[in-house]
């Protein structure tokens, strides 16, 4: 994980095949590799979303890897984010999977 530099935050929502297909453990794996913190859940809508914070060239990745790659079983329609910001520091401790 990089240290210094402009930290980020993130929503993001996954919409296509993304339940059922370990999305959500695959997300928590790669982005705690990155170094970020936060967490992803199940929708009732069938889709995946979650919030996401650390520095900036990790959360760029994390993004890049939920637009395109998700699990290995997964199809990724579409991915959207919002409410990206720039924060002073991280507001959750670890990258959680909630229920």
């Amino acid at each position: 994980m990089a240290t210094g530099g402009v930290l980020l935050s993130v929503e993001f929502e996954v919409i296509g095949k993304v339940q059922g297909v370990f999305f959500r453990k695959y997300t928590q794996k790669n982005a705690t590799k990155r170094g970020l913190v936060g967490f992803v859940q199940n929708t009732h809508r069938g889709s995946v979303e979650g919030k996401m914070q650390g520095p900036e060239k990790e959360l760029k990745d994390m993004k890049r890897w939920l637009k395109k790659t998700g699990s290995p079983q997964s199809r990724i329609d579409r991915c959207i984010f919002k409410d990206e910001q720039t924060i002073t520091q991280k507001q959750y401790k670890s990258f959680e999977i909630i229920k």
